[in-house]
């Protein structure tokens, strides 16, 4: 059965980019008599609050959408993620890194060849890695590409792929090779939640039967190393469709950081739902 997933993080309240997101996923679902998953992704305990998770549903509701309950929160099910971690870490995919982040943007200015190996820094040294611990300073745990090739093998890696329903951002669509080093040694584990976005969807998309992921193309990118998450700890390969970003006025994409205009206020300016969805391109809604 079609199951598509609206996972929205609870930092900021909906503005129409999450509207026009949501509205397309809920209408492929519909129209495929498949399903519909919220999922909350709330692992980031210094941003995440619950007035936002109910500011959420409270706009997903008034544009006429329904989904499946319970709603998975992730923050619910970080002793899954750290069973995953775990997993990876003993078969020597992970490894532990304390550099910060100020330390890897300093680095990629000073990288000979690029920023590829600024983004790939690799293990530690094991004596400089044994003093750091017992100083007790906090690390992250990154994915070693290198070693996760050896343990694919070379067909394996070289022959990964996803499909594309939609479009990249440079019109890619079909089959899809995979690049993992686009994103290079990503972290999937952090000091703070314990787990990080690359591990968490993965694991909620194969957990929550999800096969086709519907979402923005600024997550386009983020596809290769997913693949590779999944292949790692044999979870399934979803269809992927990525669709446009809608912009403001401006020309600039609707974004939280951005402050973009909400639907709660556009709501009390008296936008209807409808009219809003016959904006967006959503004539009906059932």
């Amino acid at each position: 059965m079609f199951a598509t997933r609206f996972a929205p993080s609870p930092t900021g309240r909906l503005h129409k980019g999450h509207a026009f997101s949501a509205l397309t996923a809920w209408s492929a679902a519909k129209a495929a008599r498949g399903r519909f998953v919220l999922r909350i992704e709330d692992i980031d305990p210094t941003r995440c609050r619950p007035e936002y998770e109910a500011a959420i549903l409270e706009d997903l509701a008034w544009l006429g959408l329904d989904w499946e309950t319970p709603v998975r929160r992730q923050s619910d099910h970080l002793d899954d993620y750290a069973a995953a971690i775990a997993d990876l870490r003993g078969r020597g995919l992970l490894y532990r890194c304390f550099r910060t982040r100020k330390t890897i943007l300093d680095s990629l200015g000073d990288a000979p060849h690029g920023a590829m190996e600024a983004v790939r820094p690799g293990p530690h040294d094991p004596a400089e890695e044994a003093e750091r611990l017992r100083q007790g300073q906090p690390f992250a745990w990154r994915l070693w590409l290198d070693r996760a090739r050896e343990a694919l093998g070379e067909a394996t890696w070289t022959g990964l792929s996803f499909i594309e329903e939609g479009q990249g951002p440079e019109g890619e669509t079909g089959r899809i090779a995979v690049r993992p080093e686009v994103a290079g040694d990503v972290v999937l584990a952090r000091k703070d939640a314990g787990v990080a976005y690359h591990l968490a969807v993965t694991h909620d998309d194969a957990r929550q039967g999800i096969n086709h992921v519907i979402r923005g193309q600024d997550l386009f990118e983020a596809t290769h190393v997913q693949r590779l998450i999944q292949t790692l700890l044999g979870w399934p390969a979803p269809t992927y469709r990525h669709h446009r970003l809608l912009a403001g006025p401006d020309g600039r994409r609707y974004a939280k950081r951005d402050r973009s205009v909400t639907l709660a206020e556009l709501r009390a300016g008296g936008l209807t739902a409808r009219a809003l969805r016959a904006e967006l391109g959503f004539s009906s809604v059932g």
